[in-house]
């Protein structure tokens, strides 16, 4: 089966793309185009399935650059392969021929570029980093590679939805204690409960930032298991691991 690779006109003419689950050479729970090395998929097929990604971004596999992702908003600069992985969530680059790939499962996946000081990033955006600040810092490292950030165009690949999104009181608190008019990102769900509008938040911190444009592509994770992996989909089945989608963009 052919890669099937989601691309947003708003990036054109860059090489871009939010690939799906279909493609790859995993099986099980992971069946398709898992490329997560943490996962417990075998490491020769996630290596496969990283190289057929690199062979459609037109790179050689170790210029695929990813990063050891923990929920922060840490951002790395890059100008090449990376020897070891660096615990961040961001990457941002200059440099021709380096194609920036972030892993998602439910998290948010987005690609930065500004076409006319040609300098991309993608950062990997869940609810605790998007919190913390990482769409805007890797909105400032760019500025520091020579970006406007009123060129920078800025996608949200599929993420989960708030249909799918349910969180307790205390996540609630946690964005409430940041903003009360973060409130306007939850809606009332069942027994106490509420549905968190994680893309809707990503926009808000993305057009805060000043970037000239930003957009979702609308996909959601949870909702469609042929297309996308999902984590909490997985814990719902009680299955034991799930496979990690990756999102790519280079000069």
């Amino acid at each position: 089966m052919t890669l099937e690779i989601l691309t947003s006109d708003s990036l054109a003419p860059l090489r871009h793309g939010f690939f799906t689950r279909r493609g790859g050479a995993s099986s099980g729970v992971f069946a398709g185009l898992n490329c997560g090395p943490g996962s417990s998929d075998q490491s020769e097929i996630v290596t496969i399935n990283r190289a057929r990604v690199a062979q459609a971004m037109a790179v050689e596999p170790a210029n695929l650059v990813t990063v050891h992702q923990v929920h922060s908003a840490d951002v790395v600069t890059v100008d090449g392969p990376l020897a070891e992985r660096p615990r961040a969530d961001a990457m941002v680059t200059a440099t021709p021929g380096v194609a920036l790939g972030v892993l998602t499962a439910d998290c948010q996946p987005v690609l930065f570029a500004d076409t006319k000081a040609r300098v991309v990033g993608a950062a990997h955006a869940g609810w605790r980093g998007a919190l913390d600040g990482v769409l805007e810092s890797t909105v400032e490292a760019m500025e520091s590679l020579g970006a406007g950030r009123d060129r920078i165009t800025a996608v949200i690949g599929p993420s989960i939805s708030q249909a799918a999104y349910e969180v307790g009181p205390e996540f609630l608190e946690d964005f409430v204690a940041e903003d009360p008019g973060y409130s306007r990102f939850f809606a009332n769900g069942e027994n106490g409960r509420y549905q968190f509008d994680l893309p809707a938040f990503g926009l808000h911190c993305l057009r805060r930032a000043g970037v000239g444009h930003a957009e979702w592509t609308r996909h959601c994770t949870y909702a469609d298991a042929a297309r996308f992996y999902s984590y909490r989909r997985a814990t719902h089945a009680n299955e034991a691991d799930y496979g990690r989608l990756i999102s790519v963009i280079r000069l």
